[in-house]
């Protein structure tokens, strides 16, 4: 981390693509804006314009696409309201996975669309990758790529949540491995805290449900059956019915491809039987000196091969078959045991797979209702050393924390002396309480402000106006430049209140944290402004046919932005003072760039 103090800031480079943008967005129907589109960049873009133009709408805009709160009263006369981007992002990006599952397909240049769409009447449609899909996949989807800091959207920063989530991130990747070791323990203690809970308050219930396993399992552990049984048995007792059916049709078989050569069919006159008639057959061919005969001939032996090989297989199949009534009887008792069982524990269809299956899920739920005196100590035991893991694994998570927040406040502070709040201190309030462990340990955090000498440390939502609220924000952000894995942040106001020297710290940082993120600001300040890489006017004008203000949005360079810039300096675009003070802007900015 950044051990400098403010004045004493790298300076700010040419940025690079982040890992992930929006390079365009339109909005339709919102606001004052009609219907415009905006060509955005890399690094920073900013967005000014007359008060009133509808500056604001962009980052309604912006928020609307990733899944914000509809609201109907900011959708136009024409009775609705559009707002669509195009998000380019690595081939790495989790994005694209929960984009995938929700059915999305990327555009034919390989980027993302969003699109979100509001009725008068406060109905509201989202689309993802050509899809329509819940607003809250969206809103899911971008909490891994946009973050909205304004006057009244420090949801993030207000929430303990996440300022414990950010103080364990400054604490670094071994703190969050050990962070992660915790949460597991924590799991595995409450789950064994729950099972004992479970089957001392329901040892009645659960032993009853235990004695009706357990006599399953022994009614199917004296039938023994095996896998495929049943229809083995089938089998058996079908060919044990059909027994002399099926000798007969065998035999005719035999007798037909080999003859009586066993005299097995009591002697006398039989028909020529197929192998005799192949033989004679080859014999007839094989001394031809033609080729194709020859051929042919060797064809008609393998034949008598296969009739004979058939024929033995027959005379072994009639060998085995058994017509045993005793036998039948007990293949049909065991197939009405075996049927009684898959009555009783298989699903229809199931057959003895069922069975088994059944026997299989009732022995391990057997063991977790099992409320003997042993199996109550022997949990109660994993219980209490699953919580001694907890507790160990908590204070080490507790002293990391500790640890970091100094140094994170420290950092904090530092920024914070260049955004025109040098008096205000900052600190971390570390609040353990060992006896009520939770899923993310057992500390309280809150991030403290004192705005003033005297004044005493406040959580930073509480103790903080809204233009303090964005800098402290802005300030955490800058600590963490680089590391935030949301590629789009956008500020809206951040300056409010601010001037001088400080609103040209306030863009150097804006511009400094755009190195590794693309990021949008709404400002009225030119000292920001004139560092932005692309500079983006509202333009408002009365639409008399409509009998609205219509608003547009165009990007300036050159000499219009030079009059932008004055116009914000001076309220005067033309005036020569006010255009010179903006090339010295432009060209102090410029120098910070090298």
């Amino acid at each position: 981390m950044n051990e400098r103090p403010a004045e004493q800031m790298p300076a700010v480079t040419d940025v690079g693509d982040p890992p992930g943008r929006l390079t365009e967005l339109r909005i339709r129907g919102l606001g004052a804006i009609d219907d415009v589109t905006l060509e955005l960049g890399s690094g920073l873009t900013v967005v000014t314009g007359e008060t009133g133009a509808g500056k604001t709408m962009v980052v309604t805009g912006l928020t609307l696409l990733f899944g914000g709160r509809a609201d109907p009263g900011r959708v136009r006369a024409n009775g609705k309201a559009g707002v669509e981007g195009r998000l380019v992002l690595p081939p790495d990006s989790p994005a694209w996975e929960r984009a995938a599952d929700a059915g999305a397909d990327p555009d034919d240049d390989g980027s993302l669309i969003l699109a979100r769409t509001v009725s008068a009447e406060g109905r509201s449609r989202a689309f993802l990758g050509g899809r329509s899909v819940p607003v809250g996949v969206v809103a899911e989807l971008a909490e891994g790529l946009l973050a909205v800091h304004g006057q009244t959207d420090q949801l993030r920063l207000s929430r303990p949540a996440e300022q414990r989530r950010a103080l364990d991130r400054y604490a670094g990747p071994a703190h969050l491995a050990l962070l992660e070791r915790y949460r597991d323990a924590y799991q595995r203690w409450r789950e064994l805290a729950a099972d004992l809970e479970r089957r001392r308050s329901q040892a009645r219930e659960l032993a009853q449900a235990a004695d009706v396993l357990r006599h399953g399992l022994e009614e199917i552990s004296a039938a023994a059956p095996e896998p495929g049984e049943d229809e083995a048995l089938d089998t058996q007792a079908k060919r044990l019915a059909d027994a002399d059916a099926l000798r007969a049709a065998a035999d005719e078989a035999r007798l037909a491809l080999v003859g009586d050569v066993t005299g097995d069919f009591g002697g006398g006159e039989a028909p020529q039987d197929a192998t005799a008639a192949l033989a004679t057959a080859e014999r007839a061919l094989a001394g031809s000196d033609d080729p194709t005969l020859v051929l042919l001939a060797q064809d008609l032996a393998d034949a008598v091969a296969v009739v004979s090989d058939v024929a033995a297989q027959l005379a072994g199949y009639v060998a085995d078959l058994d017509a045993d009534p005793g036998r039948l009887a007990e293949v049909l008792d065991r197939r009405a045991a075996i049927t009684a069982l898959v009555r009783k524990y298989a699903g229809p269809g199931e057959g003895l797979a069922g069975v088994l299956a059944w026997a299989e899920d009732a022995s391990r739920r057997l063991a977790e209702l099992d409320v003997s005196d042993e199996a109550l100590e022997a949990l109660a035991a994993a219980r209490d050393t699953a919580r001694a893991e907890v507790d160990d694994l908590a204070a080490q998570v507790s002293a990391g924390r500790r640890a970091a927040a100094e140094g994170f406040a420290a950092e904090v502070g530092r920024e914070l002396a260049g955004l025109a709040m040098k008096s205000a201190t900052v600190s971390f309030s570390v609040d353990s309480h060992p006896d009520e462990p939770g899923s993310e340990g057992v500390d309280d955090v809150a991030l403290l402000l004192a705005a003033h000498p005297g004044a005493p440390p406040r959580p930073v939502h509480k103790g903080a106006s809204g233009g303090e609220l964005s800098r402290v924000m802005l300030a955490i952000e800058v600590v963490f430049a680089g590391a935030d894995p949301v590629p789009v942040m956008v500020f809206d106001e951040v300056d409010a209140g601010v001037g001088g020297q400080a609103a040209g710290e306030i863009g150097r940082r804006l511009a400094r944290l755009a190195r590794d993120h693309q990021v949008v600001v709404v400002t009225h300040l030119a000292q920001v402004a004139a560092f932005a890489d692309t500079h983006l006017v509202v333009d408002k004008a009365p639409d008399t046919g409509a009998g609205v203000t219509a608003t547009d949005i165009r990007a300036v360079e050159g000499e219009d932005r030079v009059r932008e810039l004055a116009r914000m300096l001076s309220g005067l675009s033309d005036s020569d003072t006010g255009q010179a003070h903006a090339r010295e802007l432009l060209a102090v900015a410029a120098a910070a760039r090298t």
